[in-house]
């Protein structure tokens, strides 16, 4: 029997770049090389006004794809929620506008409808056995339907109070978003020292401290930069600062608790964790419960960006687009494997471009086409990167 070395043992020395980065770097590289490009092609497009636009116009999408990294996370497929998004939205605007309902409870009560309908679509699936698949695709036709019966015949509901269009059509003062990026900043570091500490009291390998604060200070260093860029321009949009605190709180869930980590095991071996004790059904039926209503704010969010819902809202591309978001964003199609901010990244990929293009003057066929080349190219790496984690296992 041959010797094994104690490095062998060991494995591959760890990097020093946190384990979210090093998940999440394919994607970035993607971005930083889509921009790099687009700004040459085009010195306008990294212009602070532009990029801001661009994160308004990415606020529905990317909210739409966060909720569907938790489906993916369990290998499942929800394809009612770009017309659940609709469907909040019209129910959103019905309330507000036409039974003079207070625009903050009308939202609420749409972000309430978008959590119902994920748990009856869910429940249907968990009950019955039905492919989500199946039942999702029920839920796109009807609830396309509830968006048609709430309009009416009028067809269009315009938006014009203030508090509706602030969502969309603001920007986070100077102050708040310095003070806000100082306490991201502190948390961040208390976080990363207190993991480090938790994994050295088990005894195992981690980084050292001194790591740790070099990569918060780069952390802090580059908040900092974006943060005094977009000042430049009108500041931080309302609406995608509300997607990164959604993304931030399911960052948190799916990382750091128990559910969690029940969600990342059903995606991985749903009866490996069924046996293993962890109550399958509910989990799933509160997944996608998080995906509605994860839907149902981007309803809202692109119904205050138009100042309208109309027939059209939460179709199209949008679904698609989410779809794409997160798949090129490096979430896997085959579940138990992925990163929230996967959706964000993916999102600003698709946005950037399509907004480098529009500042081309490029045709919609040709935006549609390079579109697809990049979805295909992450779902390719995604199978390759599954099929060689594969192989290495005996």
């Amino acid at each position: 029997m041959s010797k094994v070395s104690k490095k062998e043992v060991a494995g591959p020395k760890k990097g020093r770049l946190p384990a979210a980065i090093r998940e999440l770097a394919p994607a970035l590289s993607a971005l930083i090389l889509i921009m790099t490009v687009m700004t040459v092609i085009n010195h306008k497009f990294l212009l602070p006004s532009n990029i801001s636009n661009l994160l308004m116009q990415q606020a529905e999408p990317a909210m739409l794809a966060i909720g569907l990294v938790m489906i993916l996370f369990l290998g499942e497929i929800d394809l009612s929620v770009g017309a659940v998004s609709g469907f909040c939205a019209a129910i959103m605007a019905s309330l507000s506008v036409r039974h003079g309902v207070d625009p903050v409870l009308a939202i609420a009560i749409a972000i309430v409808v978008g959590a119902f309908v994920g748990f009856f679509q869910s429940f249907w699936v968990v009950s019955f056995g039905v492919p989500a698949f199946i039942v999702t695709l029920a839920g796109l036709i009807g609830w396309q339907g509830g968006l048609f019966a709430v309009l009416g015949q009028q067809g269009t509901i315009g938006l014009t109070d203030p508090k509706i269009e602030f969502l969309t059509q603001s920007f986070l003062s100077k102050s708040f978003a310095w003070t806000l990026c100082l306490v991201i900043i502190a948390i961040y570091t208390y976080l990363r020292i207190q993991t480090t500490r938790q994994i050295k009291t088990l005894g195992l390998e981690g980084p050292k401290f001194k790591t740790v604060i070099i990569q918060s200070i780069i952390f802090a260093a580059i908040l900092i930069i974006l943060l005094s860029y977009f000042q430049q321009d009108r500041g931080v949009p309302v609406s995608f600062f509300i997607v990164l605190s959604a993304a931030t709180l399911l960052h948190l869930v799916s990382r750091y608790t128990r559910f969690g980590r029940q969600v990342y095991a059903i995606g991985g071996n749903m009866e490996a964790a069924r046996r293993a004790g962890i109550p399958v059904k509910r989990v799933r039926v509160q997944v996608f419960m998080i995906a509605t209503t994860c839907a149902a704010i981007a309803g809202v969010l692109g119904g205050s960006r138009l100042s309208a819902v109309g027939s059209g809202q939460g179709g199209g591309t949008l679904l698609l687009n989410s779809i794409a978001a997160v798949v090129i964003g490096g979430t896997s199609l085959f579940g138990g494997r992925g990163h929230i901010w996967s959706a964000v990244i993916g999102s600003l990929i698709i946005g950037a471009i399509s907004n480098g293009m529009d500042l081309l003057a490029l045709a919609s066929p040709i935006k549609y086409v390079v579109t697809a080349l990049v979805l295909l190219a992450a779902v390719t790496f995604d199978s390759v990167s599954r099929s060689r984690s594969a192989k290495l296992i005996p």
